[in-house]
């Protein structure tokens, strides 16, 4: 049995401003890392055999914060990777979050990401989010999970990794809840620095038994 222990990373400047960001990045905020120590300190005793993370710098920066809390420091190895990414928003990169899940939701009666994610699935968003995009570059539910399917496919093949750290993101999180989670909510979502457990069996069964923790 895998225990993964996914932490969301640190706030930024671009989640400060409340602005979409996927795979546009940007860095940690004093409170980010503040909170990247504090998910340190929370999981230190947590004995990780590997460290993956989100090849995005706000996440990879938030996996090495954690990491030097951590009882196994001296010997822990960090895989940043772009399977962990988050959803990419295409044409909605950087833009004002309400004014961007306006034009995602409005056509289909939804005013505010809050009534969206009430009431839609998170496949039914991401695929919205590509039809709103007037270059139709931003991942619609297909690619996203193609891309994902290779991260856990690479999780499952860890021999002997027992206890993994996973940095990742927002949304990314909010869409392994949805999949792998016992009826979790999408709203509100995983705070930055929060802690989500991920249970992986020998034969590949998926279950999220906490989500959206400061502390264990």
């Amino acid at each position: 049995m895998k225990r993964i222990y996914i932490v969301r990373h640190g706030q930024t400047y671009i989640n400060r401003y409340n602005k979409m960001q996927g795979w546009c990045d940007t860095p940690l905020t004093e409170p980010g890392i503040e909170g990247a120590e504090q998910a340190g300190e929370a999981l230190k005793e947590v004995p990780f055999d590997i460290a993956l993370s989100s090849d995005l710098k706000r996440a990879s920066d938030t996996c090495e914060i954690i990491m030097k809390h951590n009882v196994n420091k001296d010997e822990l190895q960090h895989i940043a990777s772009p399977f962990f990414r988050e959803q990419f928003y295409g044409y909605f990169e950087g833009l004002d979050s309400e004014m961007a899940w306006r034009m995602i939701g409005g056509s289909h009666g939804y005013a505010t990401r809050q009534e969206l994610f009430a009431h839609e699935s998170i496949d039914t968003i991401k695929d919205w989010i590509k039809e709103a995009d007037p270059y139709h570059d931003a991942e619609n539910a297909e690619e996203y999970w193609n891309r994902m399917d290779q991260g856990l496919k690479m999780i499952s093949e860890l021999d002997g990794a027992e206890n993994i750290l996973l940095v990742t993101h927002g949304f990314t999180i909010r869409s392994l809840w949805y999949r792998y989670g016992d009826n979790i909510p999408l709203v509100p979502g995983p705070q930055n620095a929060s802690i989500t457990i991920m249970t992986m069996s020998d034969k590949g069964e998926i279950k999220i038994p906490t989500w959206n923790k400061m502390h264990l």
